[in-house]
């Protein structure tokens, strides 16, 4: 578990399940990420981070408001993708349910992410992706001091996924000195 001054990042639990689920179908949420999820696609999410939480030590850890004990969405680091250029790194990533937009959330979690990765992996750098359309995604990665890395840019290889949503961008930050 992670503590910001505002945020808890944490293991997901199956409380978790309904507001995420409302998040993977709001089409604002899923503009950049794909169709909307069913409660399926949400079992198996949840339980593929709680196994990376098992297995790795961390994961994209739901966000919880610390004020009202609100689900918020998730941040946090996994394993990289496979078959994407950061395959077997360290990944950076997050979702938050549009209504909690704007008021530096995604920030305050992914500095916490950051730096609990720093703090306790052995990772050199950490990586991020996301689709060049998705200006605010990018613009975080950008505003936490990450490089773009232009060489990297591929097509995702994710089964179905619309035309729209498979090239995407490649982001990193190395391990500070």
């Amino acid at each position: 578990m992670i503590e910001t001054e505002r945020l808890v990042l944490r293991g997901w639990v199956e409380a978790d399940k309904a507001p995420f689920h409302a998040m993977g179908n709001d089409p604002a949420v899923m503009e950049y990420l794909g169709p909307p999820l069913g409660h399926d696609d949400i079992d198996v999410m949840t339980a593929r981070q709680n196994g990376f939480l098992a297995d790795a030590g961390y994961c994209f850890w739901a966000v919880e408001r610390k004020q009202d004990g609100a689900f918020l969405g998730f941040c946090g680091l996994k394993p990289g993708a496979i078959s994407t250029p950061i395959e077997g790194r360290v990944e950076i990533g997050w979702r938050l349910a549009a209504a909690h937009w704007g008021a530096g959330y995604a920030r305050e979690a992914a500095a916490a992410s950051l730096a609990w990765g720093w703090a306790n992996t052995d990772a050199d750098a950490i990586w991020a992706m996301t689709v060049p359309a998705n200006s605010r995604s990018w613009g975080l990665m950008e505003r936490l001091g990450m490089q773009r890395r232009r060489d990297l840019d591929f097509n995702h290889p994710q089964p179905g996924l619309e035309e729209r949503l498979k090239p995407h961008i490649v982001y990193t930050i190395g391990r500070p000195a």
